[in-house]
């Protein structure tokens, strides 16, 4: 598995499709994607990116949840996130939630390089292909959240710029 990065352009439309529910499967359904969510949180909890988390042990468990039941239901699994998201696009309510942060390339590449390391630790078991169209998802989707840009300049994408493509 390659599991590339590569470089946001401020602005660009991205275009990305939503991981398939096969992986969802494949990973061990509702069990195995909070396994990889946990483990992934775990190593972030310890990234140089533990800042945008809560420092509180109880409220960083909540956003283990809370994360989970996001991935959960855009892998096609139950619909545990409708709550949280308030009747907003998934994806839509995910960029959103990140204007909150001042989120750099710099930030989304050890975001990914975190994810990219738990995939390797919790889903070897997945056919490659399965994990490869999942981070395509994760690799693409993340540069919409991305809002602080080395020039200074802060630029919030609009989920216009955002295509599904199906």
């Amino acid at each position: 598995m390659s599991l590339n990065i590569t470089p946001v352009t401020k602005g660009e439309i991205v275009h990305f499709r939503n991981p398939p529910h096969a992986f969802y499967e494949a990973i061990g359904g509702e069990e195995g994607m909070r396994a990889l969510m946990y483990h992934f949180y775990d190593l972030i909890y310890e990234s140089d990116i533990a800042h945008f988390f809560p420092q509180d042990e109880a409220e960083f468990d909540e956003i283990k949840v809370k994360n989970s039941q996001f991935f959960i239901q855009i892998c096609g699994g139950p619909k545990v996130y409708e709550d949280e998201a308030q009747g907003m696009d998934l994806n839509e309510y995910m960029i959103r939630v990140h204007d909150d942060f001042s989120i750099t390339e710099k930030s989304r590449i050890e975001w990914l390089g975190t994810m990219r390391d738990a995939l390797r630790a919790k889903a070897s078991h997945v056919d490659p292909e399965l994990v490869e169209t999942f981070w395509e998802y994760l690799e693409t989707f993340s540069k919409l959240t991305v809002n602080s840009f080395s020039d200074g300049d802060t630029y919030y994408a609009a989920y216009t710029q955002a295509k599904e493509d199906r």
